[in-house]
This record gives structure tokens, C-alpha cells and sequence, in this order.
């Protein structure tokens, strides 16, 4: 009886995702990014090795998640600029004898994004807490991985507002 109501439940549950004519977001960021894109990442002279990781990160993102192609300048449908404005290490937790034992990462990222004669302008904070050693200094590797999964995050949030714009297009 339990396996009939839940099959039951799922089947109209599909049946009225599929009725509505619900489209992911992600079915809308195509037509708002372009088949081709031309990535373009500001190298930060503090941190010139954060922008070989941002640079990943991108042509990682819109490859797997917007389905799209990095390209030649030239050959674009659009271009996607990124500059860090800031980094910063904020400390969230002390152990009792006063130590840093929790440290969130602040990296402010500006991405401008540019098709045709459009241009989209946005900064983004891209946040990332890490656990340290007491009377630990932040090591350079925990540093680059703070600093990574933080871009990354900024960056999806990048794409979602991107995915988000594809949709209210598609709707006016």
C-alpha cells in the first residue's frame, strides 16, 4: 500500500512539473550567454597564481553547466571579464586560550559581461570558512584553497544571476 501511494505520488507529481511547462533555468543560460564566450580574467599583481585558478574555474563552469564553448575574442558571442577587487581572511571562531581556530575567506570579485552592446556590470563576494590549527598561521595551500572554493563561489553566483536574466528575458 506504502509503495502504491508513493508511485502514485511521484507519477503526479512528474505529471504536473511536466503540465506547468517548467524549464530549468539552466535551459535559459544558452540564449543569454552565447554558444562561444571569450573569458578574460584581470591578473592581480599580490596574487598573479588566483587568476590561473579563476581562469580554471570559468572555462570549468561554463563548460559542464551552461553547455557553452571558450573561444577566441574574434569568434565570440560574448566575453566575460573577471578582476579581483579584494581578498580578505576574517577570523569567526577562538579557542579558549585566544587563538584563531576558524577563519572565513572574503574574495571580492567584479565580473562585467558583455554581448553585442550590452553590458552587465556586477560585484560579487565569494565566501569560504576553513578551520585552522590553533597558533597556526593560514598556510599558503589552505590559503589558494580558500581563495579557490571562494572564487568559485562568487562564480556561481555569477552564473545564476546570468541564468536569471536568461529567464526574465524569456518572459517579456
Amino acid at each position: 500500500m506504502k509503495k502504491l501511494f508513493s508511485i502514485l505520488n511521484s507519477s503526479l507529481l512528474i505529471i504536473i512539473i511536466l503540465g506547468c511547462g517548467y524549464k530549468p533555468s539552466s535551459h535559459f543560460t544558452p540564449k543569454t550567454i552565447g554558444e562561444k564566450v571569450y573569458t578574460e580574467v584581470d591578473i592581480s599583481l599580490s596574487d598573479p597564481q588566483n587568476a590561473v585558478l579563476l581562469k580554471d574555474a570559468l572555462y570549468k563552469a561554463l563548460c559542464s553547466r551552461i553547455k557553452s564553448r571558450v573561444t577566441s575574442k574574434k569568434q565570440a558571442n560574448s566575453i566575460i571579464k573577471v578582476k579581483y577587487q579584494s581578498l580578505k581572511f576574517i577570523p569567526l571562531q577562538y579557542d579558549k586560550n585566544g587563538y584563531v581556530v576558524y577563519y572565513q575567506a572574503h574574495i571580492s570579485l567584479k565580473f562585467e559581461f558583455i554581448k553585442g552592446d550590452k553590458k552587465e556590470q556586477r560585484v560579487i563576494i565569494g565566501r569560504y570558512e576553513f578551520p585552522i590549527r590553533p597558533s597556526a598561521i593560514i598556510s599558503t595551500s589552505l590559503r589558494f584553497k580558500a581563495i579557490e572554493k571562494g572564487s568559485k563561489k562568487a562564480l556561481d553566483e555569477f552564473i545564476a544571476y546570468l541564468e536569471s536574466k536568461g529567464v526574465l528575458k524569456s518572459v517579456n
